[in-house]
């Protein structure tokens, strides 16, 4: 079930993501996803974070991660918008083995406009976002103001646990650089 009105034709929605990942060169392949994403008439990249070095969280025994947000607008529906992530997930050779476990690349759709989203497999605004600090923190650098269950991004940061979590790279075009 969702709320709020489905966007017509060519009408953009602002959404958000999360990308995450801690095999490989993660930063490269958020990257490529990112200018995967930018490179459709249906989706244009608006603002992206910092990249974070983050501790990982939930299975604690592996690599740490790094973790960037985006914001986008698309006219995708919230489905469509997922599916295009997991599509670029799987084209990055994504394999989803063990919950929290390793990965190449891990792309979160966190909010949709305003809508609420809950249909199989997708939950908008994304159900963990707010207890997560590699999530906010990112996402604050992009929409401090963004409204989530209630609180700006701001307000759920200022409750999160960030420990460990530092920031890889000051600058905010690292996922326009071709020499990742």
């Amino acid at each position: 079930m969702s709320t709020g009105p489905e966007p017509s034709a060519m009408e953009f929605v602002e959404a958000s993501i999360g990308l995450g990942g801690n095999i490989g060169d993660p930063g490269r392949s958020m990257a490529e996803a990112l200018r995967s994403l930018d490179q459709r008439d249906d989706c244009v990249v608006t603002g992206v974070s910092r990249l974070y070095r983050t501790p990982p969280w939930g299975k604690t025994d592996q690599a740490d991660f790094f973790n960037a947000c985006a914001v986008l607008k698309t006219s995708l529906s919230p489905k469509q918008l997922l599916d295009l992530c997991l599509s670029i997930e799987r084209g990055m050779k994504r394999v989803r083995i063990e919950r929290w476990g390793p990965r190449t690349i891990d792309i979160d759709v966190l909010t949709y406009g305003d809508r609420h989203v809950h249909e199989e497999g997708l939950d908008v605004p994304h159900p963990r976002m707010v207890e997560r600090g590699f999530v906010l923190m990112p996402l604050n650098d992009i929409a401090p103001d963004l409204v989530v269950l209630g609180k700006t991004v701001s307000a759920w940061l200022c409750q999160a646990d960030v420990t460990g979590i530092a920031v890889a790279d000051e600058g905010r075009d690292w996922w326009r650089l071709s020499e990742r």
